[in-house]
């Protein structure tokens, strides 16, 4: 399946219209290695000649991220947000809170957790995310 049909299916199922601005978008997000912001979009449309101003950019995104489509992240009291595709596949990052660097966490720390909190207290999880912030190694040693 192509990426404009799979796109065009994304939206159908989550009931949203196909536009070229959203299956743009999409294809940007699907590109990433690591979540974008808007603006990253944006610029990344404008090299591709998307026609699409800034607020529709943001209006898309929240409409996807609404839909469990996209995953948006806010880093701290930041109000930029980030945004990536929502894959099957269970993430969790580091965030350098001044570079905004991103690394993965290999394996998962909380599937027992997860298992403790079902026996205790009947709670289906259905998922979780796990963000931990603070500083790179490169901003420390810039910092010190």
């Amino acid at each position: 399946m192509d990426s404009g049909s799979g796109f065009r299916e994304i939206l159908r199922h989550a009931g949203l219209k196909y536009t070229k601005q959203r299956a743009s978008i999409l294809k940007v997000l699907t590109e990433s290695e690591q979540p974008v912001s808007a603006e990253q979009i944006f610029l990344e449309l404008q090299r591709n000649g998307t026609n699409a101003n800034l607020s529709t950019v943001y209006r898309i995104l929240e409409s996807l991220a609404a839909k469990g489509i996209v995953l948006k992240t806010s880093i701290g009291s930041d109000t930029k947000a980030l945004f990536e595709m929502n894959s099957s596949v269970h993430k969790h990052r580091m965030i350098c809170i001044n570079c905004r660097d991103m690394t993965s966490v290999e394996g998962c720390p909380l599937e027992e957790y997860e298992k403790m909190l079902k026996d205790r207290t009947g709670f289906d999880v259905t998922g979780h995310k796990l963000e931990i912030y603070g500083y790179c190694e490169k901003c420390k040693k810039q910092n010190k």
